[in-house]
């Protein structure tokens, strides 16, 4: 019999299970890429306006957003990768996923502070300024 998976969303919870006490260990472990993006996701759901529907979006053919916000009151929908870092280009599941949503941002988040475009209508932005943006429409 197959062991169920676990999912841990607490960054700091699954950095102690796995004992990764410093950067430097997290940095040379396989989780540092999944661990990113749940601290992401979580954040950004914590600073989202109230009633926002948070979904992720992924097909068979390999479309895919990591998160995919429906903001209240007409606000429109959020469309957000994640990203540890942009060394490399834009997948196409990404452009896939972006024509298929329709959505009104389109944002990579990576773990840097700059807010630059990457490709039509695809911003590149840090963490800590998104979530600010999500705390604003609040």
């Amino acid at each position: 019999m197959k062991s169920p998976k676990i999912y841990v969303r607490d960054s700091g919870l699954l950095h102690a299970l796995l004992d990764i006490e410093t950067y430097e260990g997290l940095a040379g472990h396989p989780v540092i890429g999944p661990s990113w993006e749940g601290f992401v996701i979580e954040n950004l759901l914590a600073a989202a306006p109230q009633r926002t529907v948070a979904s992720f979006y992924r097909t068979a053919a390999g479309a895919e957003m990591d998160l995919v916000l429906q903001l209240p009151g007409r606000r429109g929908t959020w469309a957000i990768e994640v990203k540890r870092s942009l060394a490399s280009r834009l997948e196409i599941g990404l452009h896939n996923a972006k024509s298929d949503l329709d959505p009104s941002h389109v944002f990579v988040v990576y773990d840097g502070e700059e807010r630059f475009p990457l490709a039509k209508d695809i911003e590149a932005i840090g963490l800590r300024e998104l979530a600010g943006e999500l705390t604003a429409l609040a």
